[in-house]
């Protein structure tokens, strides 16, 4: 592959990568708690003494092709959503920092996404079956599948959870020193990355009752940047066909006589 191509190759790669990132946020438009990514890019290319440097466009010619390639970078953003009335008693929003613990199969994870619901057994469960973790353990709303109808639940804006009355629980919120350096696993919920300190639990919240934290993403300006993006992936498109078509006329034309 030619030094020219390879450049505009790598370009229309970056510009693919950020074509993807765009439409997973659109397609979660609709999606409690998701947070959406940002994706960014930084192209790097061997100086003289072999130690790479970064470079920007417009791109300068690379002495070989592999001494230029793109890096890539995902960040999320974590600012919050709008909240949109359910009416649902176990749809539950924070407003201001922190994330609701739960417990996957693969350990603690966190979360801005609140649309529980009660298990067979009565715990108060996400909508995969993981047990929402309470300051003291797993909450158990009720203690079985029977008399469910009868039950009043409130949450207060502390957290703490009420049946009937009577507390059962209270909602364990935590918050992280550095929110960017989370993981995302499985949409909505993030873990700790490497060198994460523990979470902290905080005090400075409030729980809204009946409300969902809808995804932080605009439509109209993800979509903008949709058309922004097919835009730049296909110039490099253009740029890829024109130096082939380049090389393939001075490969034949080589050596023809006149």
């Amino acid at each position: 592959m030619s030094g020219d191509i390879y450049l505009a190759a790598s370009a229309a790669l970056a510009y693919e990568k950020r074509l993807e990132v765009v439409a997973n946020n659109l397609a979660n438009l609709n999606t409690a708690g998701f947070k959406r990514d940002n994706v960014s890019f930084q192209a790097y290319m061997l100086n003289h003494a072999g130690s790479p440097a970064a470079v920007n466009p417009p791109y300068p010619q690379a002495a070989r092709p592999e001494s230029f390639w793109v890096e890539y970078k995902s960040r999320t953003d974590f600012s919050p959503g709008f909240l949109r009335q359910t009416g649902n008693p176990f749809d539950l929003a924070l407003n201001g920092k922190g994330f609701f613990s739960v417990q996957s199969p693969d350990g603690e994870l966190y979360t801005r996404r609140g649309n529980f619901s009660l298990s067979p057994e009565g715990m108060l469960v996400t909508e995969e079956g993981w047990p929402v973790m309470g300051d003291g353990g797993e909450i158990r709303v009720a203690g079985g599948s029977s008399g469910r109808r009868t039950l009043d639940v409130t949450v207060g804006e502390d957290g703490a959870l009420q049946v009937n009355g009577s507390k059962v629980g209270r909602l364990l919120v935590s918050d992280f020193p550095a929110p960017d350096s989370l993981t995302k696993v499985s949409g909505c919920y993030f873990k700790p990355g490497e060198g994460q300190g523990a979470p902290e639990p905080i005090q400075d919240f409030r729980v809204a009752q009946g409300f969902l934290e809808m995804a932080n993403v605009e439509a109209v300006q993800l979509m903008t940047e949709m058309i922004e993006v097919h835009r730049g992936y296909e110039s490099y498109q253009r740029v890829i066909r024109a130096i082939d078509e380049l090389n393939s006329k001075s490969i034949n034309e080589v050596g023809r006589t006149i």
